[in-house]
């Protein structure tokens, strides 16, 4: 148990009561720049550090924060979604989002339980949205590298997140349309895509300047 503060430049936690007795409480601070991926959830943050894990053969380490009561990082969101690079990944669901257009999927899950819910279409960003907290998503343009279809009812978003199960791969969400997507349509989300990269890029060397 302790107390995280989440600020423009990072995040810092401070431990209550030590774990072992005799120790002092662990006081943490990651500046967003030491973090592989920051993974924001209702009410859970996962950060990937650049810390090896000797004994896991060298594994980086990652912390996981839950929060307690009703609180969650709904305001945390708001204030860092427009601000960090392709390393924040938001599975909050952004309800600012005014859909340009819209179509209910399954989200296949591999030989797990997939989920099913909405993905919408906005000028800036595509959310998917599902009872499945964890598995709702937000992306802006830039967050994702590729858009495909395998015929009208099967589209692919491969995004810049890890995938767990290929470490360090982009992971990708591959979804079952419930009805057919045209070819308008989806051309019409590659434009915005290769929009969003352009855009993306833009950010980047105005920030380096």
């Amino acid at each position: 148990m302790g107390t995280l503060t989440i600020s423009q430049d990072g995040i810092l936690f401070d431990e209550r009561t030590p774990v072992k007795k005799g120790k002092p409480p662990h006081h943490f601070t990651w500046a967003f720049a030491d973090m592989q991926q920051l993974l924001m959830e209702p009410k859970r943050i996962t950060i990937l550090t650049y810390e090896d894990v000797i004994s896991k053969f060298g594994v980086d380490r990652q912390y996981t924060f839950e929060l307690q009561g009703d609180a969650t990082f709904d305001n945390a969101y708001a204030s860092l979604k427009n601000r960090l690079d392709q390393r924040f990944v938001s599975a909050i669901p952004d309800s600012s989002i005014q859909p340009i257009w819209k179509i209910a999927v399954k989200h296949e899950l591999g030989y797990t339980q997939g989920s099913q819910g909405i993905l919408a279409i906005g000028e800036d960003r595509i959310v998917y949205r599902t009872e499945n907290q964890r598995d709702s998503r937000t992306w802006r343009y830039s967050d994702i590298d590729n858009i495909s279809m395998e015929g009208p009812f099967q589209l692919t978003l491969t995004t810049f997140e890890r995938e767990r199960t290929h470490y360090g791969n982009r992971k990708s969400f591959n979804f079952q349309l419930k009805e057919a997507l045209s070819e308008a349509r989806f051309n019409d989300l590659w434009q915005r895509l290769e929009q969003g990269r352009s855009h993306g890029i833009l950010t980047q060397k105005e920030t380096n300047q």
